[in-house]
């Protein structure tokens, strides 16, 4: 459905480079007649380039209400989701304060402005989660089978009831909600992108999980059609086909390193010590279970398909034709912190043994203490 573009565009999240594209795209669009970016945070210097025409207003959620209000939003577009916790910026605890209180702070706001006529929420394929139970392919009506393990995907569940309150209360106004699987391509930067971009991937024995993603510019693009365009509902946003992790560690020309289930948490944990950041459980189960999504509401409602998967990852492959980005000082953070992991292990394996030991000890002697 299309109708006359929203004149004022409110974009959350813009201190990050998805939200801060998705600005500078819809404040080139001269339909659009003003983009404000909200955040709290100042966007870095690497950003001011996609934001140079959008206006920026540092408030965090609790400020929207006013500035919806005063600024006559009439779209709001919001992108401050995180989806792994910044051990520098806070840990979990700020990443939930983000998602799941701003979510709701943000929401509540979006319901008092009278002039709005749109709300685009970012969510994620995360909200299905990703067990042994899984169907094949995921839907939009699809209920997860299990309530995930990852904190970020509890969080898209919960922005996501906040989602369906907020269409009960304003039902007038289309609610778009967009389930993105990873990002890929040639700018993606995330959690995934950066293990690919390693010489060497870890994979779980047995294990071959299907894997689906979707290029950053056709996510751009969906983004920009949803708020230009009436599209309410949820829709996954994905590439079709899939790549199973084995291929895609082939085609990056990286080397599998398969370990026990087991094991990989422990290893992933030590991520952050060679530029990867934080490995979450939700990332852990995918590389393990995997997650397929189907695409067909998404491409029959907006009229785009996004490139395939296998395309997608090949421009991501592209930029990173010239290896990793593993450095002599990360290796040698890495070897101490592997060092210091088994270290660790072995105490604490030994002061087990020394507490069974004198358990047994204990439970011999009583035993003796009762003999008649």
């Amino acid at each position: 459905m299309v109708t006359s573009p929203p004149r004022v565009v409110v974009v959350t999240g813009v201190s990050r480079p998805l939200g801060a594209r998705v600005a500078g795209r819809l404040a080139a669009d001269p339909r659009i007649e003003r983009v404000v970016g909200l955040d709290p945070h100042e966007p870095p210097a690497a950003l001011r380039a996609d934001l140079a025409e959008v206006e920026l207003i540092r408030a965090d959620p609790r400020a929207a209400a006013g500035a919806f209000i005063d600024l006559g939003a009439e779209a709001v577009v919001h992108m401050a989701v995180s989806s792994a916790p910044d051990a520098q910026h806070g840990g979990r605890q700020a990443m939930k304060e983000q998602n799941v209180i701003g979510t709701m702070q943000l929401l509540a706001a979006a319901q008092a402005a009278p002039g709005l006529r749109k709300l685009v929420v970012r969510s994620s394929t995360a909200a299905y989660g990703a067990s042994f139970r899984d169907p094949a392919v995921f839907t939009e009506d699809t209920e997860p089978r299990a309530v995930p393990r990852g904190s970020f995907a509890r969080d898209i569940l919960d922005i996501e009831g906040y989602v369906r309150g907020f269409r009960r209360r304003r039902p007038e106004v289309p609610a778009t909600v967009l389930r993105f699987a990873p990002f890929i391509g040639s700018t993606a930067h995330t959690t995934l992108t950066r293990m690919f971009a390693q010489p060497f991937v870890p994979t779980v024995f047995g294990r071959d999980a299907r894997l689906q993603f979707v290029h950053v510019d056709d996510a751009l693009e969906i983004l920009h059609r949803s708020v230009i365009e009436d599209h309410p509902g949820t829709f996954n946003v994905a590439g079709a086909g899939v790549l199973a992790l084995s291929q895609a560690v082939r085609r990056a020309g990286r080397i599998a390193v398969p370990l026990p289930e087991g094991t990989l948490s422990s290893v992933l944990a030590l991520a952050r010590n060679v530029g990867i950041g934080e490995i979450g459980l939700d990332q852990i189960d995918l590389f393990v279970h995997g997650r397929v999504v189907d695409t067909t509401k998404l491409a029959r409602e907006f009229g785009f398909t996004p490139r395939d998967t296998a395309t997608a990852f090949d421009d991501f492959i592209a930029a990173h034709a010239n290896g990793s980005s593993l450095t002599a000082d990360r290796l040698a953070a890495a070897e101490r912190a592997i060092l210091d992991g088994i270290r660790r292990t072995r105490a604490a394996v030994s002061e087990r043994a020394a507490l069974r030991e004198q358990a047994a000890i204990s439970e011999k002697a009583s035993a003796g203490d009762d003999a008649p």
